[in-house]
């Protein structure tokens, strides 16, 4: 099977391609840069120049794989805008197909907004943040095209061997500060490691049948108090805690910062129950993050 991925040398991206390859899946990227071709390169990924925001120049080529993979996102304030014309214009080529395009597109967890006691499923109703609202409407739009064979993946927070979301208070560990919680350390984060995340991918590539959303998550919710008190341990550190505001973060970062203050619980038990995909860490504590050296 060949495969195209948008965003191949993010933190998703990275493991993604490597479950790809291992499959023995034949992977082009998009690249933007010579930087960007060797990282692909060196994953055994063959490049594409081309930019994210102008896919009039490589869309044609893409729809000619069998399936094509989107994880990439600017996180700024064009990422609508890019979105948007990256989607209309992947429906638009691959209205040329002679059969619909496999498509695997990245919602993510923000989209069911705060969740508190109640566990986010793929019937739950979508309240996103005001950054993402736009992400609804297109992902309609992609579900509904009768020129594509469309996924909607909605990922859970994603660790990873260097940190991933818990690069920030790995950071405030070794440096010996005290942990830095946007909002509040009582938090609920719903997580998934990212080499179980990559095999959900795969596994919904493998499952040519199956379309709509699917949530992928290995821990329904984990306090980010808890996380913390992993880490301080794993240190030998005492659990002392920054406080940030969500006022303060949304000044300092963009309107997106309010993601990670958000008390929320997802379930991917659709995923489970339709695929022969199951989360090798169940526990944080087990990943290969907590059993490397310090």
């Amino acid at each position: 099977m060949k495969i195209f991925i948008l965003g191949g040398t993010g933190t998703i991206g990275t493991g993604l391609i490597r479950e790809l390859v291992t499959r023995g899946y034949a992977v082009t990227g998009l690249s933007r840069s010579k930087t960007a071709d060797q990282k692909l390169i060196q994953e055994g990924v063959q490049p594409l120049r081309g930019d994210l925001g102008a896919p009039e120049g490589w869309a044609d080529h893409a729809v000619s794989f069998d399936a094509v993979i989107h994880v990439a996102d600017t996180f700024d304030d064009t990422m609508a805008e890019i979105d948007e014309h990256l989607t209309t214009t992947l429906i638009s080529a691959a209205s040329q197909r002679q059969s619909p395009l496999r498509l695997l597109y990245t919602g993510g967890c923000w989209l069911y907004g705060a969740t508190g006691d109640q566990v986010a499923t793929e019937e739950s109703p979508f309240v996103p943040l005001s950054a993402f609202n736009w992400m609804i409407a297109g992902q309609r739009k992609l579900l509904s095209s009768p020129h594509l064979s469309c996924v909607v993946l909605h990922p859970a927070m994603v660790y990873d061997e260097n940190g991933g979301v818990f690069e920030k208070f790995l950071n405030n560990a070794r440096q010996g500060n005290d942990f830095e919680v946007w909002g509040s350390d009582q938090t609920r984060w719903p997580l998934v490691e990212r080499s179980d995340l990559a095999r959900a991918y795969a596994e919904l590539l493998d499952h040519p049948e199956l379309s709509g959303h699917f949530n992928v998550t290995s821990q329904d919710g984990v306090k980010v108090g808890d996380i913390i008190s992993a880490i301080a341990q794993r240190y030998g550190l005492p659990k002392k805690m920054k406080i940030r505001s969500v006022e303060d973060l949304v000044e300092e970062y963009g309107s997106w910062a309010e993601g990670p203050t958000i008390d929320q619980q997802m379930s991917s038990q659709k995923l489970q129950s339709l695929t022969q995909w199951w989360p090798r860490y169940t526990d944080f504590r087990t990943s290969p993050l907590f059993n490397r050296p310090i």
